[in-house]
């Protein structure tokens, strides 16, 4: 028995718990050294024999509030309690308490400080932002059900979205450690406008949210609005950078744009990304034609998703003239959608959406598979130019899909031409330049479309494979009546010569404007002049029927 004593005593001594046992008149039976530990008592207070009443003198602190609202066990009774201390070093102690019918019970005392913490943190992480700490998108959903039960009393309630204009050119330019800095600074300032009753949340990105409660609407919205943007317009300095940004913020009121969060969150984000698009530091209401029309766009993007698979598109061809010779040298390729509804929908309706659901990728190896199928058919010096997208340089399958359709149409590769905007080059410069040196070495044609309209036209031209630049339409217009668009038409044509490049006018539409561009050394032109988008079947006739009609003879040089 003397040795099992000796065993039992050395496990409690070893135990990480504290552990006390008191008899029935609350006097010490046993404790350990991590109990003497953890209440910081001194040896006499711990011999066998000492009262509960006696040690508890010697301890500080007092039960939490949870602790003190559960239920002791009956008197008399045998029961298990669990209570909480907050000790005034800081500390967290736990004590489960059981207690037999005799009165006599054991104690287990466990320092909880660290776990409460991290169960605290772990509380905290599932709640807030991490990078801000601001509040996330389910503590939002929460008080706006709370304040909207308010608001049926009579209170009135404003949800503001904000989303920051520029902010993903920091990202790009100074890395995503200058971004978060700057998400930082931009929390700080959202919390300096809004009083310490409004609720500012971080959705996540550079979106973020905030709730006015109690104030009328909707002039106090609008005044916290501007309040922010004009805080957002301030320069930010991130690590010796000055930075400006700016913001677009929607703003819902309840109940007249919603009664439940996810409908007063839904108009909020409709109206902001109406601000988003007519222009950057504006703020806009939600009006109910904003929800008619993010409908009828998702139905459109619910077609869309089908019309490839249906065989609803088709492509129609501009051709390009060259004056001199008076023959077609090469059509452009422009997709239509024969809605069976909707009739012809004009690519303005669609083309942005097929590129903000990435359906512009597969929709592009359509419109190349068809287009060289369609070329394959007409005379041998009729080039075709298929216009391509920048998500298919980031998709990483333009070349992919140029070679497949070149081969299985069996068309020349000097007869494609890719035609590309300057925002391929600007956002995707390295693979864009790769993929357009790949697709010359294997013979493919590369043309720079609406030149003169980008910032970086000058720079690029040099680096970039190109073979042809056409002169966006804006230049034409008033071609035959302005001398400055006539002198920049000229300095265009002559630094394509100087590099060896063709030259193609788009969008001439009179006799005047042909005349003018002409005049500036400008001999192959599309437009209306010659021939509106025609049917692949139409292409073969009117290369037949040239020429078509005798043309003026330009004035001289800069007449």
């Amino acid at each position: 028995m003397r040795a099992e004593n000796t065993v039992l005593r050395d496990a409690i001594e070893r135990l990480p718990q504290g552990l006390s046992a008191f008899d029935g008149t609350d006097r010490l039976v046993l404790a350990n050294a991590r109990y003497r530990e953890i209440w910081s008592l001194p040896p006499h207070a711990v011999r066998p024999g000492t009262g509960f009443a006696e040690i508890s003198k010697l301890t500080q602190g007092s039960e939490t509030q949870s602790s003190r609202l559960q239920a002791p066990p009956a008197p008399g009774s045998e029961g298990t309690r669990r209570r909480e201390w907050q000790l005034d070093d800081g500390r967290l102690v736990e004590v489960v308490v059981s207690r037999r019918a005799d009165g006599s019970c054991v104690a287990l005392h466990d320092d909880v400080t660290a776990l409460r913490a991290a169960q605290s943190r772990i509380s905290f992480m599932a709640r807030h932002d991490l990078l801000t700490g601001l509040p996330n998108r389910a503590v939002l959903h929460e008080d706006l059900e709370r304040a909207l039960s308010r608001n049926q009393r009579g209170e009135e309630l404003a949800l503001l979205c904000l989303d920051l204009d520029r902010f993903k050119p920091v990202n790009d330019t100074l890395g995503h450690a200058a971004g978060d800095a700057l998400l930082k600074q931009v929390a700080e300032r959202l919390l300096a406008c809004a009083r310490e009753s409004d609720l500012v949340v971080r959705l996540g990105g550079d979106e973020f949210a905030l709730v006015q409660f109690g104030t009328p609407q909707p002039a106090s919205s609008t005044v916290l609005a501007r309040r922010l943007i004009d805080a957002l317009a301030q320069p930010f300095d991130l690590d010796g950078h000055r930075v400006h940004i700016g913001s677009s913020i929607g703003i819902a009121v309840a109940p007249l744009d919603g009664d439940n969060p996810e409908t007063l969150m839904r108009n909020a984000d409709l109206a902001m990304y109406r601000a988003k698009s007519e222009g950057r530091g504006t703020l806009r209401y939600f009006e109910p034609e904003m929800d008619a029309r993010m409908r009828a766009r998702r139905g459109l993007e619910a077609d869309l998703r089908l019309a490839l698979t249906r065989g609803e598109f088709e492509l129609a061809y501009q051709p390009q003239f060259d004056t001199d010779s008076r023959t077609v040298t090469g059509v452009e390729a422009l997709l239509r959608w024969r809605h069976p509804q909707r009739g012809l929908v004009s690519p303005i309706d669609f083309i942005d959406l097929a590129e903000e659901t990435l359906l512009i990728v597969p929709i592009g190896h359509w419109v190349l598979q068809q287009a060289c199928r369609d070329a394959q058919a007409w005379p041998s010096h009729v080039r075709v130019a298929v216009n391509v997208s920048v998500l298919q340089f980031r998709d990483g399958s333009l070349l992919h899909s140029v070679l497949a359709a070149l081969k299985a149409s069996g068309l020349p590769p000097r007869r494609l031409e890719i035609e590309i905007t300057e925002s391929v080059l600007v956002r995707d410069a390295q693979q864009a330049l790769a993929t357009l040196h790949e697709l010359r070495s294997r013979g493919v044609q590369v043309a720079m479309d609406d030149f003169g309209t980008g910032y970086s036209s000058l720079r690029t031209l040099r680096s970039f494979p190109f073979g042809r630049i056409k002169i966006d339409r804006s230049f034409v217009r008033d071609a035959a009546t302005n001398p400055d668009t006539q002198t920049v038409i000229r300095a265009i044509a002559q630094l394509g010569r100087g590099l060896r490049m063709q030259i193609t006018v788009e969008g001439v539409e009179t006799p005047e404007q042909l005349q003018a561009v002409r005049a500036q050394g400008c001999a192959e032109i599309q437009g209306y002049l010659f021939s509106r988008p025609r049917p692949a079947a139409d292409i073969p006739g009117l290369i037949e029927a040239l020429p078509l009609r005798p043309l003026p003879v330009p004035a001289p040089m800069g007449k």
